[in-house]
């Protein structure tokens, strides 16, 4: 762990696991919830000066820590396949985007503005001033285990506020990483500080209810924000919160169904199908159906899952068996319930991968409401595809979830486009565009996919009260 700038060693540790192939890579400290308490106070005893600092200063040091980030990308990205499974490129890729924040935040740290407001009162003047929040505890998931943490970590530091952080206990290796660079790059003692545990609750109930804490950020499953937000109510802490989500895909007749069955492809099967804007429910208008499913078979049954150290493996392990079941849960019960199996459809043990957590890039069709698959979150490699006849019906079937995250659309009508961006109850929506994300631009979702926004201008407020002078001269 990483309290008031020191490295400290418990006798009681947790290992930490390759999914890929069972293998320990490592072991860390096992924190309890007395750690939390610690940590929080060194963040608490290192705000007054941090927030003192210059926005200058805390952008110089955010700058150094980019910095660190891209030096060590090669190796950053070597940890994260071994510990969290998804193919070297990715996690490559996923490291740049970690160090954007970095990067963002540094020069947001400088835009920190207030403004003048005039008075009916020739005698009174009004200045909004903005000020840190406090003392932030985040706690971060282990799909994305190097850039959630940027994204939290980058934005509270430029804003003025101290951290504690607890990682995922499926990712601690790659937050210990993190928490090296944020050290060399000289952040001062108290500002950051790292909880690692192989329970959370006793850590995650400490951020809740401590009264020095005055902000909670989290990254995670729905039923656990929702957790978390309860306990944090009574204090009225402010909480962010980018939870669960369940995107629908939406491809509409006028799309050419090849270049959308390739989009999916790519969307659907990043990070094995774990990530939170991953598509789940893949809408295709009828008359196109039979192209875009041939087109989509043909490029998933190429999809080699394996290590991901490995180049020629494009599909990496799930996170652990519980992930596993709930996936073959679903394919299962789609199959038995009517839907067609195209491929895939079971784990995979040959060539070695019984040692891993592995299961088949998979295609279903004929998928409808009754099914589990249609209205719970995979969190796998399945794309499960629904036909559809008319806009109206396929918005309001898109719309039909308790999620409100991420959603895609696929059509070359402008008109069609901008009706059903506006129609779509989601939070950030592509238009052929399977990656709409970037540090500059605003992440978050409606409903019960989350609160708040994270990246651009919108997260760094999610980390400042604003506060009113009211001067009599």
């Amino acid at each position: 762990m990483y309290i008031k700038g020191e490295w400290i060693t418990l006798a009681r540790n947790f290992p930490v696991n390759n999914p890929a192939n069972g293998e320990q890579i490592g072991e860390v400290a096992d924190g309890e919830r007395q750690h939390a308490v610690i940590a929080i106070e060194a963040a608490a005893n290192a705000l007054p000066a941090w927030s003192s600092c210059s926005a200058y200063e805390r952008s110089s040091a955010l700058y150094r820590a980019h910095q660190l980030m891209m030096e060590r990308q090669p190796q950053l990205a070597e940890l994260m396949t071994r510990e969290q499974g998804k193919p070297l490129k990715a996690a490559t890729n996923e490291v740049k985007y970690a160090a954007d924040f970095l990067l963002w935040f540094a020069e947001e740290a400088k835009r920190i503005y207030g403004e003048t407001i005039p008075s009916a009162r020739s005698d009174q003047r009004f200045l909004v001033h903005k000020q840190p929040v406090g003392v932030v505890a985040a706690v971060t998931p282990w799909n994305y285990p190097i850039s959630m943490l940027t994204r939290k970590i980058a934005p509270a530091l430029a804003a003025g506020c101290t951290v504690v952080l607890k990682p995922a206990e499926a990712t601690p290796l790659c937050a210990i990483a993190v928490f090296e660079i944020l050290h060399e790059a000289g952040i001062p003692a108290g500002v950051v500080n790292l909880v690692t545990a192989a329970d959370p609750a006793p850590i995650g109930l400490e951020f809740c209810t401590n009264p020095l804490v005055r902000k909670l950020t989290f990254t995670g499953s729905t039923a656990v924000g929702k957790k978390l937000a309860q306990d944090a109510a009574p204090q009225l802490k402010r909480v962010s919160m980018e939870l669960g989500g369940h995107a629908p895909f939406i491809v509409f007749d006028d799309a050419d169904p090849v270049h959308a069955a390739k989009g999916v492809s790519l969307v659907k099967f990043l990070n094995t199908g774990q990530a939170c804007i991953s598509p789940n429910r893949i809408f295709v208008q009828d008359s196109i159906a039979t192209a875009f499913i041939e087109t989509l078979q043909q490029r998933v049954e190429k999809m080699r899952a394996g290590d991901g150290m490995d180049p020629a493996n494009s599909i990496g392990p799930l996170v652990n068996q519980v992930a596993v079941d709930k996936v073959d849960r679903q394919v299962q019960d789609a199959v038995a319930a009517g839907a067609t199996l195209h491929c895939g459809g079971k784990r995979l043990s040959e060539d070695g991968l019984d040692k891993g957590y592995f299961y088949a890039p998979t295609l279903l069709s004929g998928i409808r409401p009754d099914m589990l698959i249609y209205r719970e979150e995979t969190f796998g490699p399945v794309a499960p595809v629904i036909t559809f006849s008319e806009e109206d019906d396929v918005l309001s079937m898109a719309n039909d979830t308790s999620y409100g995250l991420a959603a895609y659309i696929y059509t070359q009508n402008l008109s069609r486009a901008v009706r059903t961006f506006e129609g779509l109850q989601f939070g950030i929506v592509g238009i052929n565009d399977i990656n709409p994300t970037s540090a500059a631009a605003p992440f978050g979702g409606m409903k019960e996919s989350g609160l708040g926004r994270e990246g651009a201008r919108e997260g760094i407020e999610e980390y400042l009260e604003t506060k009113l002078g009211g001067f009599s001269i």
